[in-house]
């Protein structure tokens, strides 16, 4: 009986490992999934800004992007992490003057 108490226990630690490894798995998916969400929910905010810009959108659109992406970043920290967006306000680009290096400001551009 020696035998198949040790052969029991390998079988254990295997259902072990291998319910560990599922939960990986899915805790991998699960991560994939809410990046690829929030490059949506970004991908929106960005289409909304260059509307009210651009072409006269509404400033509500950009605004409910915003909040959508608001409570996202709120519900995955850990996917803002990596996905290297920022996370402070002090890190979001400023409505202020052009940068000193004499580049003309945000949205000055023209096509020759």
């Amino acid at each position: 009986m020696g035998l198949l108490d040790k052969v029991k226990a390998q079988a254990e630690q295997a259902v072990a490992k291998a319910q560990q490894g599922v939960a990986q798995g899915q805790a991998k998916i699960d991560t994939m999934q809410a990046h690829r969400q929030l490059d949506a929910l970004l991908r929106n905010l960005g289409a909304a800004y260059f509307a009210q810009h651009r072409s006269g959108g509404s400033p509500d659109a950009v605004a409910q992007a915003l909040t959508a992406v608001d409570q996202h970043v709120a519900a995955n920290p850990s996917d803002v992490a990596a996905a290297g967006t920022a996370t402070s306000p002090a890190a979001a680009p400023s409505t202020g003057a052009a940068p000193s290096t004499g580049a003309a400001p945000a949205g000055d551009f023209t096509l020759d």
